[in-house]
Order: structure tokens, then sequence, then C-alpha cells
């Protein structure tokens, strides 16, 4: 009798300890077919892929909420993604879901964000033809960027939940580009919240633009007001409020996975307090302008000299009848905070007389 492989003992793992509203990795479904991993499942390839991708790792020097941070404490959006995956799955497992599947989404789910944060989206939104949205040029890395052009060839859920992840300005459950099908994909949306009001607060007070007492107290009064008060209020009424998703008692129709509503209503408000007092802060508005002007200036020369756009990008928008703007977007975006300002130095700023290169 042949042994069963370890990826399909934990195929079989998976029917006896997750839930029945999870995903299972036996039916994860690729554009390509390829032959199963002996040890891994398919969604543990699949965060295996994005680990180990160039994308992944310009995370580190990608800005979170303060452009190019000196200190080195301030979050990253590469530190930021790991406690976005860290909170998903100890929600995940506390609700039986695929945590596979969900870290696999929450370390894809902002390779597409352009170079200081989200003042870098919105500058090349403005720009670009069309529009530029960081959630679909995460799925287009994914699907199309990687590997010179290959792409990763990840699963069908992975690459929803990385796209559906964003949500409207709003509410921290609405959507703007509609509902995942697996409630991993859901978790995702949800903890990508949970995990920036709580770390920007811990940034914004660190950089000395709040101080713990000017958090609304119809929010702390509900929420807790330390971050691990915080932090911990959130997450558990996310897996006590959705304690169907384990199978136990009768889901919501559709089952989709929300908040209980004074949490909720909590949540949105300290999120807009956030982005009134330290997203939108008016000191904030002329480092804004300057990121524009940046990106917005690259964008026009690259236009302009497009053999300056790394080979592989030109080739792959060629392959794909795309127009030479992608090609422009997908090397802008793709830049790290630094390597922004330092073509944008090498290209418009005059060396001095005997300066090196």
């Amino acid at each position: 009798m042949t042994r069963p492989s370890v990826r399909e003992m934990r195929e079989a793992l998976e029917d006896q300890i997750l839930s029945p509203y999870a995903a299972r990795s036996v039916d994860a479904v690729r554009d390509t077919l390829e032959p199963p991993c002996p040890i891994r499942t398919a969604y543990q390839r699949d965060r295996d892929r994005i680990l180990h991708s160039k994308s992944f790792r310009r995370l580190k020097h990608k800005t979170q909420v303060f452009i190019a941070p000196l200190g080195d404490h301030y979050r990253t959006r590469l530190t930021h993604t790991l406690e976005v995956t860290q909170v998903a799955r100890t929600v995940a497992r506390a609700l039986r879901l695929n945590e596979d599947l969900t870290e696999a989404i929450g370390l894809g789910h902002d390779l597409g964000h352009a170079p200081f944060g989200h003042a870098g989206e919105v500058a090349l939104s403005r720009i670009c033809p069309g529009h530029f949205r960081h959630n679909e040029q995460s799925r287009r890395i994914v699907e199309v960027l990687e590997r010179d052009g290959a792409g990763l060839n990840l699963t069908y859920a992975v690459r929803e939940g990385i796209h559906l992840h964003s949500k409207a300005r709003r509410d921290i459950t609405a959507t703007a580009w509609g509902t995942a099908k697996t409630l991993e994909g859901q978790l995702i949306k949800l903890c990508d919240s949970i995990a920036y009001i709580n770390h920007d607060i811990d940034d914004a007070i660190r950089a000395g633009i709040l101080r713990r007492e000017d958090l609304p107290p119809e929010c702390t009064d509900v929420l807790g007001n330390s971050s691990s008060e915080l932090l911990t209020t959130m997450v558990s009424d996310l897996i006590y409020h959705n304690w169907w998703a384990t199978g136990e008692g009768i889901p919501p129709d559709p089952p989709v996975l929300t908040m209980s509503p004074p949490i909720l209503a909590a949540t949105n408000k300290l999120r807009d307090f956030l982005y009134q007092h330290v997203y939108w802060r008016p000191e904030a508005t002329e480092e804004n302008e300057k990121v524009a002007f940046v990106i917005e200036t690259l964008y026009r020369y690259f236009l302009s000299h497009p053999e300056a756009i790394p080979i592989e990008l030109r080739t792959i928008v060629e392959r794909r009848g795309e127009p030479i703007e992608q090609a422009v977007v997908d090397y802008i975006a793709g830049m790290t905070d630094r390597y922004a300002l330092a073509v944008f130095k090498q290209i418009f700023v005059p060396r001095t007389w005997g300066a090196t290169p």
C-alpha cells in the first residue's frame, strides 16, 4: 500500500479540523495546471511564492503612513503586511478557517502599493490613463509582472482575496469592488483595517502628532484605550460575532463576516478620527504635494523616454498589446520610496563638478 504524501495527509486533516465554511486546499484552482507538491498544499505554495517574490521584498522600503521614515520603529508597508497577516491568522484559527489561504492573501494584499503610500497612489491615479488602484496593481503583479511576465500562477482564491481586500471610505465592512467568495478573503479585508488603525495610532503617538488622551472618548469607552485593549476588543468581536463561521450556529444570508454594530460603529469613528488628525493633517499637505511632483515628473519623463524603462517591463506590455503608459505605471508603482527619490535625483538634480555619476 502506497503511503500518502505529506500534502495528502494535510488535506485529509483539513477535512477533520476546518469549519464547513472554510476553503479546502484540495479545491484550489489555478489558471495553469501544474503537478501538485508532495509536501505543501496549494495555498502553502501560494504563500511561499508571494514570500519569495521581488515585489514582497520591496515592501520593506515603501511608506505605510510616514513618508520614507528615518526612525527604526515606524511601520513600513512590509511590517503592516506582517501585522495584518498575524491578526488574520489569529482569527482564522479561532473560527477554524484555512490559515494557509488567509496567510497567502495577507502577505500579497499590498504588493501593488506605489511609493510614498496613499499619497503616491493618489498621484499615480491622477496622472495615468484610466485610474490606478493598489489592489488592482497587486493582482496584476501576481498574475502578470512577477517572473518576467509569467506571473506566479496563484490559485483563484488568493488572487480574488488580494483584489477584493480594499474597502469603501465610509465603512471598513463596505466594498467598492465586490465581496470575496471565501471567508478567508473577507477576513483579510477586515483585519487590514484593524491592523492599520491600531498601528497608525501607535506611530502617530511616536511621531508626536497624537497623544493617547486625544483619542475620542466615544471610541475608547467602547474599544479601550491602550494598544492592547483596542486590538483585543476588535479581534475578540470579530471572532465571537462570527462564531457561526466555525460551523456552530446559523450563518447570515449571505454568509459575510462583519463586526457587531457597537464595535463596528466605534471602529469606523476611530478610523475617521485618524483621517482627520493623522492622514489629512495640515502639515502633511505640503509633503503630499512634493510626492505628487516627484511621481508626475517621473511619469512624464519615462513616457518621453521609454528606453529608460527596464526592458523586461517594456517587453511584457508589448507582448500583451498594452500601451507604453502601462509600462511607465508598472515601473513607478514598483519603486520603493528611496529608489524613486534616487531616480528623481539622478535625472533632475544636477551633480556638483567632479561628483561620481
